[in-house]
């Protein structure tokens, strides 16, 4: 112990060194006591929390040292976890795919996707038509007399898909079968009665007889409406079924242009006699 070394001390050594000794041993041993002093259970436990946090890092930063345990509780939360990120990424990827699908169909009904006809002319309204032969002043009518709301016209048409493969609903002259199969005859509507579609209706009000016109009609106000797909209320109706099907085959697709055409040859105009009678043109 401390105080016997420093009593053995002064036995061994002279007076002046004794006085030295007695000043500079008190002062080492106290500090080397302190040095040497063990740790008290607090700090063994403080020392010990520190090593298991240092220990807990180095195996996070290194993944091929050492592999962390894991509770079944902490093993499910994570796998829960996996699987409603993953569910989530597939419907985020479904949604995603579904605004481009809708964005495509968009498209559809753009200008872009209607055909355009530069050789034709376009009305006001929306129709377009280009004149392959001007009709002749009819007897008693003046060259600049239009057709008006109450007269009747007699004329004979044919009607074409061109925007979906130009294919026939009506059509004479051709070969037999499909919407030819059947002899046509002159089709008549009174304008302004509202029994034909608005665009061939504006298409014969600035017709002569004896005119052909090609008349391009845009899917919408101007066509074939959609509440009537027998075509009894608004005409002109295709003479046979499978006219008819056609027609309504484009009409009903709203993935295709579904412009028309019609080709249109004016026959006369008969005026009406105020009576609800007509005088023949």
């Amino acid at each position: 112990d401390n105080k016997k070394i420093i009593k053995r001390i002064p036995q061994m050594m002279t007076s002046p060194v004794k006085q030295l000794l007695w000043i500079i041993i008190p002062s080492l041993l106290s500090i080397t006591t302190k040095a040497f002093k063990p740790p008290s259970l607090l700090q063994q436990s403080q020392r010990l929390h520190v090593s298991s946090l240092s220990a807990a890092t180095n195996n996070n930063d290194d993944d091929t040292t050492s592999t962390p345990t894991m509770s079944r509780r902490s093993a499910l939360r994570t796998v829960t976890s996996a699987s409603g990120l993953a569910s989530g990424l597939l419907l985020s990827s479904a949604q995603t795919r579904d605004r481009s699908a809708n964005a495509e169909d968009s498209s559809m009904y753009s200008p872009k996707f209607v055909q355009a006809y530069e050789d034709f002319i376009l009305t006001e309204e929306g129709w377009s038509y280009k004149d392959v032969k001007v009709g002749a002043s009819q007897a008693g009518r003046g060259d600049g007399e239009l057709i008006k709301d109450g007269d009747r016209v007699v004329f004979d048409w044919s009607g074409y898909t061109i925007g979906y493969f130009g294919r026939p609903f009506e059509a004479k002259g051709g070969p037999q079968g499909g919407a030819f199969d059947k002899e046509l005859d002159f089709a008549r509507t009174v304008i302004g009665s509202h029994t034909i579609i608005p665009g061939l209706e504006c298409a014969l009000r600035t017709m002569k007889p004896g005119g052909i016109r090609q008349v391009i009609i845009p899917y919408g106000p101007l066509s074939y409406p959609d509440y009537d797909l027998e075509h009894e209320k608004v005409g002109p109706k295709p003479a046979t079924f499978s006219g008819q099907r056609a027609l309504n085959f484009v009409l009903e697709n709203p993935r295709v242009d579904r412009t028309l055409l019609f080709n249109v040859k004016l026959i006369r105009v008969d005026r009406g006699d105020g009576k609800g009678g007509f005088i023949r043109g």
